[in-house]
């Protein structure tokens, strides 16, 4: 139904969480049930990368680090509500920056949970601290943790010029690492090089060939190609009748099943986002407990379209 014209302003793109600026009602999504929870565990980063959609550096902590406190907070919820939560996810920033992310992800796996945790597989992660707390939580709870390396392309010319000179080296030496302790790993690329999915996913496959990787290039689960994510870039918003014209559904769309914790710099509390792509715009904070963040969220983003909806990308496992 279009917007009555009587109500109409004309308005920026993505500016009504209602309505599109071109009167049509927007397209909402409603938490179907939470699979998958996220906790930011602060966006310090050893690195600074090209296009880094949330910005992480060795100097932004816009979201500080989160505790084990905090953690284990919602983990209570999702057990005393009886969430059917079977995933815990750890992005940043860079996890192994947080000197508590080996006890939160213990914390997670006695809890039941699977745990995946994003990390670039450099230097914070090979601190002896860090190899320890790994090979002792592999040990007991083996592959229900995996580490999702972020490794932009299989060839260092093009990761190098995203992440730095060196920086595909000093990854493929934690991949080292984490294959000889026999850690569970799956790889995260960027589709930004000009190549057919098919042909990126042969070379990644190429190389975990040649570096005895246990990663199968072709399972997007284990090697997830994300769409780039342009905040300038002109793309549709995303209608209630988008739906049935793209032939999705809206449980197909990440924050159906997901949402992130993060806790903002100068804030009291931890608060609960609706997913892991939209970190510092207000207006997707959905409460600071996870029955406050079950409401439906507007896709009012343009990564909800470019990513989400049009790019079929999830952050979960």
């Amino acid at each position: 139904m279009n917007r009555p014209e009587r109500d109409f302003v004309t308005h920026l793109p993505f500016t009504d969480p209602d309505w599109t600026a071109g009167g049509e009602r927007r397209a909402h999504v409603g938490l179907s049930a939470l699979r998958t929870l996220w906790f930011n565990t602060g966006t310090l980063c050893n690195i600074t990368c090209a296009n880094c959609y949330i910005h992480s550096s060795p100097t932004n902590d816009a979201l500080i680090y989160l505790t084990l406190e905090e953690v284990a907070r919602f983990l209570r919820e999702i057990h005393e509500r009886g969430l059917p939560t079977t995933e815990i996810g750890f992005t940043g920033g860079e996890p192994f920056m947080n000197p508590e992310i080996i006890e939160m992800a213990e914390a997670a796996l006695r809890a039941g949970h699977r745990v995946l945790i994003l990390t670039n597989a450099m230097q914070p992660m090979m601190r002896p601290a860090m190899q320890a707390g790994l090979q002792r939580l592999a040990a007991e709870f083996g592959d229900r943790l995996v580490l999702r390396v972020s490794l932009d392309h299989h060839t260092a010319t093009h990761h190098d010029a995203l992440r730095g000179d060196g920086s595909f080296e000093r990854t493929l030496t934690g991949m080292r690492w984490l294959r000889d302790n026999g850690i569970a790993m799956a790889v995260a690329g960027r589709t930004i090089w000009g190549e057919n999915e098919a042909e990126t996913r042969a070379g990644f496959a190429a190389l975990f060939a040649a570096e005895g990787f246990a990663i199968d290039a072709g399972d997007p689960a284990q090697c997830v190609l994300f769409p780039e994510m342009d905040e300038a870039a002109e793309v549709p918003e995303i209608t209630e009748s988008c739906w049935a014209i793209l032939g999705k559904s809206p449980e197909e769309v990440m924050c159906a099943s997901s949402r992130m914790v993060v806790r903002r710099k100068g804030s009291a509390r931890a608060t609960v986002l609706s997913c892991t792509l939209l970190a510092y715009d207000p207006a997707f904070e959905l409460g600071s407990t996870l029955a406050e963040a079950e409401r439906p969220v507007a896709l009012n983003h343009r990564h909800c379209a470019k990513f989400c909806v049009l790019g079929g990308a999830s952050c979960s496992g």
